[in-house]
């Protein structure tokens, strides 16, 4: 399900913010897409989380891992959607992804990319 706008990075909230029906409507859509199938939570946030990875939106990977962590999934957890993505999008991309994870964990890191 998405995010309160209040949690979300500055250009999603911005938006969250100012269009709020909008807001609402994606949200409803997250919620009905989680609720499609039967993929159990923590299926469904690895699996999230890997198509913020393929999609090389870094404020997605650094939202889905955060909320993957609140959830008690384990960094290790993490850490391997990112090797795995190395045989499909390649070595760069997959450090890269591997660099965003390990962000969430990095007080000094910030979410200042606002692709989503």
């Amino acid at each position: 399900m998405a995010e309160a706008p209040e949690n979300l990075p500055s250009g999603a909230g911005e938006v969250a913010e100012a269009y709020p029906a909008i807001w609402a409507a994606y949200a409803a859509l997250g919620k009905a897409c989680s609720e499609a199938g039967p993929l159990d939570a923590r299926t469904r946030r690895l699996v999230k989380l890997a198509l913020a990875v393929g999609a090389l939106s870094e404020g997605a990977v650094h939202s889905h891992a955060r909320r993957a962590l609140a959830d008690g999934l384990a960094m290790e957890e993490l850490k391997q959607v990112a090797l795995l993505a190395i045989p499909t999008l390649g070595f760069p991309q997959g450090v890269k992804a591997l660099t965003w994870i390990e962000d969430i964990t990095d007080p000094a890191s910030s979410d200042t990319d606002t692709s989503q």
